[in-house]
């Protein structure tokens, strides 16, 4: 049952069941117990409503969360290298066929990493070990945790969603059209995760970074070589290898090069944070409505192709954070997050670039490992054109459109501050025509979002981990890869996923694919 609803109606049970009964023609009475099913908002047309599926409680909740893990014999049959939700996910599904895995990750738990975070905010601290991108949940524990995917395969993400919500994740992810976990609840549920996991017997090793696998004399994967601080590297034998890294990993790429994995550059983007005054955005989205306290904080989706290549809003944050991102020193990395009430008065989003294999190799970077090296270029010249530290530099939208640098800048939620600067020169330094296309495409925003382009909106640089920029290859039915024997590539560092959804539906697609090849011998 589909309803429409104004801002200042009611969403209480008791009148949901009331207008059911009424659009049924029913008693209230002869009704099961209701519960809203889907939840969206509909800004369209300058009149803001919001659109409800209710549905029977027994049928919304009824087997939440799938099969339980079972209890597991050993954890040393499967190696899985990253604790992100491809590896999480994964080690879940194995431990549903009762098959034991062992998850190792550089980072560390959620705690400990988040005073890491700190250091890098306050103090411009880089661990190359525990930061935005490596730890316990991967890149999106601290960036946000948007649930959105555009995958068709609605029983796994539903699937997938659940085991969220019943980990502790708020259990309005099951019924909004864009579930959001935020970036303050989403690490207890990555927790309470791991600890039903260790409760069946799987384990978990954290600061383990993986430099390695071992082989058997034909060349199977025979297990992973560890190295922790303060200890000499250790060899852990497996029956299969799982690679669930996220986009970050630049070293595992690297090993896996000289292993002889195959492997290529794949196609992503790369650009800028824009970000807007969350009322301003609100203004735009919802109109004379905007402020209304029934309307959580406005966001957008927008894209353009300008000279041949697409250029789109990227992982937009409503009432968000600009955080810094980078993996090593010499690096300025931006990436956005949200904490779960979207209450920061700042709005930002990704404005990237799609980059295809043609245009690195155009521009000198080239072979599988291209996109790394124009990356790191990229990288480089931001933390340059910031004075050598993480300040990043940034340029207000009007100065950038009309083809000047900035002398001064607005307020930001970029806590290690920024440079006002030409970041056209930034963008268009490593090679690759960035600039003019976004350019164009502010400019095509605006038509679309009056007041988009406004100078209380800045462009801070740089956005280059949006996806992977290398695919590693595997069979396209036992996931495998064609040139180690039992490894598989898994998730968004493999170049097979793109966000937390995606990541967890590769890792239990990988998992069911370990499995059937265990239980037949291989």
């Amino acid at each position: 049952m589909t309803l429409e609803l104004g801002l200042d109606e009611s969403q209480e049970p008791a009148e949901l069941r009331r207008r059911v009964a009424r659009k049924l023609r029913r008693s209230e009475d002869s009704l099961p117990e209701l519960v809203i099913v889907k939840r969206s908002i509909d800004a369209r047309r300058g009149r803001v409503r919001f659109h409800l599926v209710v549905g029977p409680a027994e049928a919304s909740s009824k087997s939440l969360g799938g099969a339980p893990p079972r209890e597991i014999d050993s954890p040393d049959r499967v190696a899985i290298v990253g604790d992100g939700p491809a590896g999480l996910f994964c080690a879940y599904e194995l431990a549903r066929a009762g098959i034991g895995a062992t998850l190792y990750d550089r980072g560390k738990l959620v705690q400990p990493r988040r005073r890491d975070l700190r250091g890098l905010q306050q103090e411009a601290r880089v661990d190359p070990d525990s930061n935005y991108c490596f730890g316990e949940g991967g890149a999106g524990t601290y960036s946000d945790g948007k649930l959105y995917t555009r995958s068709h395969k609605r029983g796994d993400v539903r699937d997938v969603i659940e085991l969220l919500a019943v980990h502790g994740a708020p259990e309005a992810i099951l019924a909004d059209a864009r579930p959001h976990i935020g970036s303050n609840k989403l690490p207890q549920v990555i927790t309470a995760l791991r600890e039903h996991l260790e409760q069946v017997g799987t384990r978990f090793v954290f600061g383990a970074r993986v430099i390695g696998l071992t082989r058997s004399t034909r060349g199977a994967a025979t297990g992973v070589r560890v190295a922790r601080s303060g200890e000499a590297a250790r060899e852990h034998g497996a029956e299969a290898v799982v690679i669930a890294t996220g986009h970050s990993e630049r070293d595992v790429f690297a090993w896996l090069a000289e292993c002889g994995v195959a492997m290529e550059a794949k196609g992503f983007a790369a650009g800028v944070r824009i970000e807007h005054p969350q009322p301003l955005i609100d203004s735009i989205q919802y109109g004379a409505q905007s402020g209304h306290p029934a309307l959580p904080a406005a966001a957008y989706r927008l894209a353009h192709t300008e000279q041949g290549r697409g250029v789109f809003s990227f992982c937009m944050c409503p009432g968000g954070f600009i955080v810094p991102a980078a993996t090593g020193p010499g690096e300025v990395v931006v990436n956005g997050m949200s904490l779960s009430r979207r209450d920061s008065p700042f709005a930002n989003s990704g404005l990237v670039v799609g980059i295809e294999p043609g245009d690195l190799a155009a521009a000198g970077y080239r072979g599988a490992l291209g996109g790394v090296e124009y990356q790191r270029r990229l990288e480089r010249l931001a933390c340059e054109a910031g004075g050598g530290t993480l300040r990043a530099p940034a340029t207000r939208a009007t100065d950038f459109v009309a083809g000047r640098g900035s002398s001064t800048i607005g307020a930001s939620s970029y806590q290690p501050g920024l440079d006002a600067t030409d970041i056209a020169e930034v963008l268009d330094g490593a090679g690759i025509a960035l600039s003019s296309r976004i350019r164009g495409a502010l400019e095509q925003f605006d038509k679309r979002m009056r007041g988009f382009l406004t100078a209380e909106a800045l462009l801070v640089g740089v956005e280059t981990r949006t996806s992977s920029p290398v695919r590693i290859a595997r069979h396209p039915e036992t996931l495998a890869s064609p040139d180690v024997a039992d490894l598989y590539p898994c998730g968004e560092g493999a170049g097979h996923a793109g966000g937390i959804v995606s990541a967890a539906l590769d890792g239990i697609r990988v998992a069911r694919a370990v499995t059937a090849a265990l239980n037949r011998g291989r």
